[in-house]
């Protein structure tokens, strides 16, 4: 009889969870989130449900099928709460990063990713949803370097930030500096996008310094669910201010992420300088922490 009781439970426990679950597309012109098991979130209107899967039309990736079984939590958003999290929506946190540069799309706040390249280590952190803060370096600690930027959304698609990057030559040359104070600006979402930055580098030694504009166009595109090609630069223009005869570093890659949370960078970059030119691999890895 027990048995028998408890069968009878499960199969009432079930038709009441499956009539919540149904009860979730009455309004239509709610907004909602759908959180996974594997801590994934995705924001917008839910069109259809069944006892096997939701479909949900998201604003950047368009309709995702998700199955029930993956499903962790549902619930409605209000509008502040999408306004927040609008940005996030495709969960790209190294969306914010090229090869070398960064650009106009904020880290979201409490996420923590680090990057560890040929060159050296780097982590960042948002502090809030505008504003983040990270630090840098090579593989001898030296030079350390902290940056920190402020992102805002001016339109749908257009990101505007603005930052500053603050070095030190650390243990190596403890009086050696350098700033870099920079603006970025960005068309696009986390997905494909493309930035126009620039910035004024300062470098300070026993006393002395010296400054250079440097500029940035940088760029990604996604090809696949795991491809994005990746394209980056550093343009110094020559003492006479133009461009052609300066100093560059050209980075076209790819981008290699089979989760939200690791992805893997190659690049093969042209460096010019003085005239003359050579290549030079650059590796990377992206690790949200």
């Amino acid at each position: 009889m027990k048995k028998l009781t408890c069968i009878i439970a499960f199969f009432v426990l079930a038709l009441l969870t499956e009539k919540a679950y149904s009860q979730i597309v009455v309004d239509t012109s709610a907004t909602y989130i759908v959180v996974k098991a594997d801590g994934s979130e995705l924001i917008g209107k839910i069109i259809s449900n069944d006892a096997y899967q939701v479909i949900i039309e998201t604003k950047t990736i368009g309709q995702v099928a998700i199955s029930k079984s993956t499903i962790k939590e549902i619930r409605v958003l209000n509008k502040d709460v999408v306004k927040s999290k609008g940005d996030f929506e495709s969960g790209q946190v190294f969306a914010t990063r090229y090869f070398l540069t960064t650009n106009g799309l904020p880290v979201k706040k409490g996420d923590i990713y680090a990057l560890i390249h040929i060159f050296g280590p780097e982590i960042h952190y948002g502090v809030t949803d505008d504003f983040s803060i990270g630090i840098m370096s090579s593989w001898l600690a030296t030079p350390i370097v902290f940056d920190a930027k402020y992102s805002m959304k001016l339109a749908d698609n257009f990101h505007l930030g603005i930052g500053a990057l603050l070095g030190t030559g650390s243990w190596t040359l403890p009086d050696f500096y350098m700033a870099l104070p920079f603006g970025a600006a960005t068309i696009g979402d986390r997905k494909n996008n493309i930035t126009v930055s620039g910035g004024y580098g300062i470098v300070g030694y026993g006393g002395t310094s010296s400054g250079q504009t440097l500029y940035s166009i940088a760029g990604m595109a996604t090809i696949t669910k795991t491809v994005t090609l990746v394209f980056d630069s550093f343009i110094l223009p020559s003492d006479g201010g133009s461009i052609v005869g300066g100093s560059s570093i050209l980075i076209p890659g790819l981008r290699l992420q089979s989760n939200k949370n690791a992805a893997f960078q190659v690049g093969f970059a042209r460096v010019a300088a003085s005239g003359f030119a050579f290549p030079l691999p650059i590796l990377g890895f992206f690790m949200k922490l």
